[in-house]
């Protein structure tokens, strides 16, 4: 009962769409209908507002790291059950059919909460990825990819599992981002607007 628990908090917790509550609360319009259509934070800072982009992607972050500490009030499996099943609700949020954002931001706060050693790696990739190459998809590839590789190496094999799992959703739902990779049609990340 605990680890239903568990994973309902973390569901629910993820399935919050902090990207359209904040486009909306800030006057931006329906997040769903500019740019890519995602509720995550590179879709919100397409709005040209980095304000809303980046509170965005701390809510998500936070969330994730939330429903793992809610978890571990339970244990070690609730804590990994909340950590699996709150990426699972961002990006397949009840309240939105079922049509989420990518859980990059969700995920880093998870592993934040499960191995923060992966979580500083992982960040450092992703960071490095997108000031050079400037595809925020790209970046959350590469970063995803080093955390799924680190994390056996700097976390137990329980978490190391559940990050590589979280780690396979995140690359499948960037499927379209990694056709237009191969094409060259991926669009980059914007430094100068708002």
């Amino acid at each position: 009962m605990t680890l239903l628990a568990a994973a309902a908090v973390g569901y629910l917790l993820g399935s919050i769409p902090f990207g359209l509550l904040v486009t909306r609360l800030a006057g931006l319009g329906d997040i769903r209908r500019i740019g890519s259509g995602n509720i995550g934070a590179t879709n919100v800072l397409r709005t040209g507002s980095k304000g809303a982009a980046a509170l965005t992607l701390l809510l998500d972050l936070a969330k994730g790291w939330a429903a793992v500490r809610v978890g571990q009030a339970w244990g070690g499996e609730a804590a990994l059950a909340a950590a699996g099943c709150v990426v699972i609700g961002h990006t397949f949020p009840i309240w939105l059919g079922f049509r989420g954002g990518k859980g990059l931001a969700t995920a880093f706060g998870v592993v934040i909460a499960l191995a923060w050693p992966v979580a500083v790696a992982a960040g450092l990739v992703w960071l490095a990825t997108a000031l050079l190459l400037r595809y925020s998809s790209l970046a959350a590839l590469a970063a995803t990819v080093a955390a799924a590789g680190l994390a056996p190496v700097l976390a137990d094999r329980a978490a190391a599992a559940v990050i590589a799992g979280i780690a396979l959703l995140i690359i499948l739902r960037h499927h379209a981002n990694i056709r237009r990779l191969i094409a060259g049609t991926e669009s980059r990340i914007s430094f100068t607007k708002g």
